[in-house]
């Protein structure tokens, strides 16, 4: 604890390495200033206003001479044009900064932000004084990015003297992973990682991280820690875990999943605490288990012209739970067509969470050209992917036999034809031995 400063100070140049961070290299990002529409109280529907903003950002503080070589655009208020210095260059990175010309740019909202101290019994060690520190009297701001090609997701919190545009980010939490997918039984890092600018007073004051997870309007705790205390929170939560030596050697406060189960699937949130500020990114957790497949009856009887044959077709154990089943044929000629969807069944749900579905299909060779058969081939198209199962279908005394009907009737005629021969072979040895018995009485 004593070296938290020292450790924070490597971070800074371990994170700046990282991304090759250089003032030049920063972005200019374009946001939304975004707050409620003063002279309305509070409720449940605050109406909220949204202004264009701007923040040039290096890593290094700012000059008079520096600020003169910047030209913010005529459309955007000189109120909300921000000079932003970012020690550790959490805001350069390459997801932040799109090539020239690039339609798609990063997702950017402003929001003034209150320091308070926090409630939740983890935390609240962090602001045990019942006095404000002199520190929290300043203009405080809140930014949430979302970077390209969901490769970032950032929230900072930064600090500027009052009436200033030149705020500096104090504590910035992030993950490189804002959706992840994973299969069933397979151990899950979801990343999250944070800074705190060790200039400020808050660095040595201790902090706290917490892991919540949210699906449907529902949520549980998932993972707390009291950094101040150096202890875990109570939860009902198994197989989840954090990285002790990392989260206080390089800020990694990555949530590990020892193993998947369908139940994981939802948003996790981050939390990072520090007295009186929270900063929090949000983790996307799919559980993605493409199906089995199988045909019944297995192996598929042979089909007589005018027999009806109805087969099945069962996917089970995926998730989630959109599945497309479909059915093709190949004939002999190696050509392949759709038979539809068939008769789909609803879906089923396993104690393990995951569904199985099927689907019946009634061949009649008469009917759907079926020919002397081919493969019956049941797809199943799933966001785990594509799966198949194939099975072999014979059709017998269609038009003039083919090579391998004539080959199945040689072998019926052949074992036919053996059969009579020993059943006559036997009765003719048996009349024999009863003439030879009849003339051995007689004599």
């Amino acid at each position: 604890m004593s070296d938290i400063s020292s450790i924070y100070t490597i971070f800074i140049i371990e994170f700046a390495l990282f991304f090759g961070v250089s003032s030049s290299g920063c972005p200019v990002l374009e946001c939304w200033f975004v707050q409620e529409k003063p002279g309305h109280g509070g409720g449940f529907s605050v109406p909220m206003s949204q202004e264009k903003s701007l923040m040039f950002i290096r890593t290094e503080a700012y000059s008079e001479e520096t600020m003169s070589d910047l030209h913010p655009p005529a459309d955007i208020s000189p109120s909300r044009i921000y000079y932003v210095t970012d020690p550790a260059g959490t805001f350069c990175s390459a997801a932040l900064n799109p090539p020239k010309g690039s339609v798609n740019k990063p997702k950017c909202e402003i929001n003034p932000f209150m320091p308070h101290a926090s409630m939740v019994r983890w935390a609240s060690a962090l602001t045990d004084s019942a006095q404000s520190p002199v520190y929290l009297q300043a203009d405080w701001f809140s930014v949430a990015v979302q970077g390209l090609d969901e490769q970032l997701t950032l929230s900072n919190v930064m600090r500027a003297p009052s009436a200033s545009k030149e705020p500096k980010v104090i504590l910035s939490v992030s993950s490189k992973t804002p959706v992840v997918r994973s299969r069933l039984g397979e151990p899950v890092l979801l990343d999250c990682g944070f800074w705190i600018d060790p200039s400020s007073p808050v660095h040595s004051s201790g902090f706290s991280v917490e892991w919540r997870y949210q699906f449907r309007g529902e949520g549980r705790l998932v993972l707390a820690y009291d950094g101040k205390n150096d202890r875990f929170a109570e939860t009902s939560e198994t197989g989840a875990d954090i990285d002790i030596t990392g989260l206080y050697e390089t800020g990694n406060a990555s949530l590990i999943l020892e193993e998947s189960q369908v139940r994981h699937s939802g948003v996790y949130i981050c939390s990072v605490y520090l007295p009186h500020l929270l900063a929090q990114v949000a983790v996307e957790l799919e559980i993605v288990e493409p199906p089995s497949l199988s045909i019944y009856p297995s192996p598929l009887p042979l089909l007589v012209p005018g027999q009806v044959l109805v087969i099945q077709c069962e996917a089970s154990g995926f998730a989630p739970h959109t599945l497309d089943l479909v059915w093709e044929f190949t004939g002999a000629d190696g050509k392949s067509r759709s038979l539809g969807q068939g008769g789909v069944t609803g879906h089923r749900l396993a104690s393990d969470g995951t569904f199985s579905q099927g689907s019946h299909l009634a061949l009649d060779s008469s009917k759907l050209g079926l020919g002397r058969g081919g493969d019956i081939t049941c797809v199943a198209k799933h966001d785990g992917g594509t799966r198949r199962a194939t099975a072999a279908l014979n059709v017998i005394g269609v038009s003039a036999p083919s090579i391998e009907d004539s080959m199945a009737m040689v072998a019926v005629a052949l074992v036919l034809y053996g059969m009579i021969k020993f059943l006559s072979w036997t009765f003719s040895s048996s009349d024999s031995s009863d003439t030879e018995l009849k003339d051995k009485k007689v004599k």
